[in-house]
């Protein structure tokens, strides 16, 4: 599909979002009801949403900051920890509102303290959750500190994931923001119940962006980016066709001191024009006509829920977005901040 200038297809969804709380989440919140009816929302705060009642809770400060006369439905994550119980899988399920169960390594990334502190500590919950259909979604790194931050995804998907697959063989399991070719090949391999996000960063750019010119902040996030072959390797899934893949920014803001200093907070803030970004991707790989599945179709159809109503439009024209957006008090610098974008999102 070469020389698209334009492109029109049902208002798609985040399928993994951070938004943080507070004033920050006031602020950032509008900038993804812009582009997407939903978005599978992370429980990472701190204090972690680890119950239903928090959980609804979360929920309706998210609605609370959507702006007036815009149909966003934020979908609830519960977070995985070692005091998870049977009792709160069946309730997260019995709720309506919650759509996966989040396992993060602890001490994984940003606020993942409360993390399981051993993949095995899970195992009764996720025989629960097989049973009655909910989501696993997978922070898909092995935390040990010898082992290099750069194959810490691809010994996980050998050690962990390809066990996983075996023991729980009707488990759904969205392996989140996939970064390597080892992990993209293990979802292409395994049942259709196995799934996988993939962000705009981690196909826009490779490891060599972080230290371009200097330590560039605003790069880094974590799974950390990877190598030219494990970039090639996301865009070939992405732009493949294959329902397994779909869109999860994994945008992530933090404020911009909290980035720019000795030890830079992980995560990349996207949120501001997503669209945009991949579009860029599926552009250059010539399968644009790839993307609306991807985006809008794929994600829906693993969480068993309806392509959302009407449309958005992206037109292929120079687009450079603001340096950096309000987060509450804050300022948050954007992935792409002082670089001219080749399409907009058009409202």
């Amino acid at each position: 599909m070469t020389n698209m200038t334009s492109l029109t297809f049902p208002r798609p969804d985040d399928m993994h979002l951070h938004v943080r709380d507070g004033a920050a989440m006031r602020s950032v919140v509008p900038l993804t009801a812009r582009q997407f009816g939903r978005a599978i929302i992370m429980p990472n705060l701190r204090p972690p949403i680890v119950n239903v009642e928090q959980a609804q809770e979360y929920r309706a400060r998210i609605l609370a900051a959507v702006p007036a006369g815009v149909a966003f439905e934020p979908l609830m994550t519960l977070y995985l920890t070692d005091r998870t119980s049977k009792e709160d899988i069946r309730a997260a399920k019995a709720s309506g509102i919650i759509h996966g169960v989040k396992y993060y390594p602890a001490g994984a990334t940003t606020n993942s303290d409360s993390g399981l502190t051993a993949l095995e500590n899970g195992f009764p919950i996720f025989e629960e959750m097989e049973k009655v259909g909910m989501p696993l979604l997978l922070h898909g790194e092995v935390t040990d500190p010898a082992t290099d931050i750069f194959d810490r995804e691809a010994i996980f998907v050998d050690t962990h994931l390809q066990n996983l697959r075996r023991r729980y063989e009707n488990l759904k399991m969205v392996v989140e923001h996939i970064t390597t070719k080892e992990a993209a090949q293990f979802v292409m391999d395994a049942p259709a119940h196995v799934c996988a996000t993939i962000t705009p960063q981690h196909m826009l750019y490779n490891r060599n962006a972080i230290f371009k010119g200097g330590i560039r902040p605003h790069y880094y996030c974590l799974p950390i980016l990877k190598r030219e072959e494990d970039r090639a390797a996301l865009i070939a899934a992405a732009t493949s066709g294959s329902p397994k893949f779909f869109l999860g920014t994994d945008s992530a803001p933090h404020a911009k001191h909290n980035k720019e200093n000795c030890c830079g907070h992980a995560g990349c803030f996207t949120a501001h024009a997503a669209l945009e970004l991949y579009a860029q991707v599926f552009d250059a790989a010539n399968a644009l006509d790839k993307m609306p599945d991807f985006a809008a179709k794929f994600g829906a159809q693993f969480y068993g829920l309806p392509v959302n109503a009407g449309m958005v439009a992206l037109k292929k024209e120079p687009f450079v977005p603001s340096a950096q957006f309000a987060m509450g008090d804050d300022e948050v610098v954007p992935l792409d901040a002082g670089e001219t974008l080749a399409w907009k999102m058009i409202d």
